[in-house]
């Protein structure tokens, strides 16, 4: 019999570029004892991928809501096309792909049902507001794993939490900025990934046609989701710059400029679509009702799930809240209309 060998952390970085982050740096909030054949950043994958909170991304809204059509994205599909985006990068750039890959992969767990709409009313009804990537953290640090967390690295965690654009700048610098290469490499994707889906699932669903697609971003981009997110990949690659001591990761100006374009033309065409609206409206009234049911009521309350974890009621409703499925958030308000007719 064959006998395993085991890799060290630092056999495992031996060919990584100098700008790539290390497994032997890699910090948690508590320390643990190493594994003899994972890195850490493997091992913050693994306990992400097997999260409750990962699992119930299948059936959270992308841009359609889940149950409208068998092939348009979801939050789960979404992430694991980051994922994909993200992992081709790194592997080109010598940077560490089992970092970037965990970060992608955690990078939407604190999404709400139905969407970015979910998450505008929760920042609306919460008096401490709300935004997806810090309820991501609090899943990873305290909520996880019976609210034990899943003590992820300082690396993976930082990428998580920085992830998020809106509608700034693609790279942005100083604080807001993920501390690593590939936490940056995983901010790009995520806009790669929806700039290419979210057009293709709108034009599946009909919501626009490809003749409405302006000629100068059919140029750039091309006919199809495959041609837009190759094009933007290879820009990326050949305008990141390696020769000087810290790595400069950028899109060319015109290629930036075409992708704020897009996704000026998505807000419009798509996001502000009445048709979708209709449906994430209704979505919006369901987490409302929740949320203010859960307030008024106290034995209703008290029945939640780690609610002794959270420094407020409303904390506690927003947990609660952002876990649920667009299903889940449904069915509740079902139930607690049979219960209250």
């Amino acid at each position: 019999m064959m006998k395993a060998v085991f890799l060290r952390s630092t056999d495992q970085d031996d060919h990584l570029s100098k700008f790539a982050a290390r497994s032997h740096q890699a910090q948690r909030l508590v320390d643990e004892a190493p594994c003899p054949f994972r890195s850490p950043f493997q091992r913050d994958r693994d306990r992400i991928i097997h999260s409750k909170a990962f699992r119930r991304l299948a059936h959270k809204t992308q841009v359609f809501i889940a149950t409208s059509g068998d092939h348009h994205r979801t939050r789960l599909t979404h992430t694991l096309e980051v994922s994909q985006i993200a992992r081709t990068l790194s592997r080109v750039l010598g940077l560490n792909e089992d970092l970037t890959e965990a970060i992608a992969l955690g990078h939407d767990l604190g999404h709400t049902p139905f969407g970015h709409a979910g998450e505008r009313v929760l920042n609306e009804l919460s008096p401490n507001g709300f935004r997806h990537q810090d309820q991501s953290l609090r899943i990873v640090d305290v909520l996880s794993h019976g609210g034990h967390g899943l003590n992820l690295t300082n690396q993976v965690r930082n990428g998580i939490l920085k992830h998020s654009k809106g509608y700034g700048p693609i790279f942005v610098s100083g604080s807001e900025s993920p501390s690593t290469y590939e936490g940056q490499l995983v901010r790009a994707a995520d806009i790669i990934a929806y700039l290419a889906h979210d057009l293709d699932d709108a034009i599946q669903a009909g919501i626009v046609s490809v003749n409405s697609i302006p000629s100068s971003l059919m140029e750039r981009f091309g006919a199809n989701a495959s041609c837009r997110i190759n094009s933007m990949v290879i820009d990326l690659l050949n305008n990141t710059d390696q020769s000087h001591e810290l790595l400069s990761i950028s899109f060319s100006k015109p290629m930036e400029e075409s992708m704020v374009e897009l996704r000026r033309f998505l807000n419009e065409k798509v996001y502000l679509n009445p048709t979708i609206n209709l449906q994430l409206n209704y979505g919006k009234s369901v987490i409302s009702f929740i949320y203010s049911t859960l307030m008024s009521d106290d034995h209703l309350y008290r029945t939640l799930a780690f609610h002794e974890l959270a420094e407020s009621r409303e904390q506690a409703i927003c947990d609660f809240i952002s876990g649920m499925t667009d299903r889940y958030a449904l069915e509740f308000v079902e139930n607690l209309s049979k219960q209250n007719p």
